[in-house]
């Protein structure tokens, strides 16, 4: 899991915050490789709903997942305001498309929350923890079990 990578004070995470309609999500920043700003994706006959295409990424065709329909939200309108979070887990290098970045958040883990256990809840299996930032309610992501894994097939 993303959020056990040691960092130099294990003790403290960073997180990439970032927003999908009205709700806050956010990821491990180490598995951040970059921030792009939106570009039109080509889609890909047969690909699951919730990826959007693939685009050039300096020579590389990178998947573009439309992480709110990953969700079970709205797809993102996917436009200038718009931006895709370049992640690595693993080998598996994807983009995220979400509606705008937010912020670097910098915390301790012992306010890391699991998320309750709710079966009627189809994100749950999405949700590593929870956290609360200056009131806000803020979804640590398992970018592990939200990335396709279109990528085996070719292994």
């Amino acid at each position: 899991m993303a959020l056990e990578k040691s960092s130099q004070n294990s003790s403290e995470l960073e997180l990439l915050s970032f927003r999908l309609a009205d709700e806050e999500y956010s990821v491990d920043i180490m598995s951040v490789r970059e921030i792009r700003g939106w570009t039109r994706a080509t889609p890909l006959p047969h690909a699951p709903h919730h990826v959007r295409g693939v685009i050039n990424l300096r020579g590389t065709v990178l998947p573009v997942v439309d992480l709110s329909v990953r969700l079970g939200m709205e797809p993102v309108e996917g436009d200038a305001r718009n931006v895709i979070i370049v992640v690595q887990v693993g080998t598996q290098t994807a983009g995220l498309l979400v509606n705008a970045v937010s912020d670097i958040l910098a915390l301790p883990r012992t306010e890391l929350q699991p998320p309750p256990e709710l079966a009627a809840d189809c994100a749950h299996s999405f949700i590593e923890a929870l956290t609360i930032v200056d009131g806000r309610m803020i979804r640590v992501l398992d970018l592990a079990a939200v990335l396709p894994d279109d990528n085996a097939e070719a292994a």
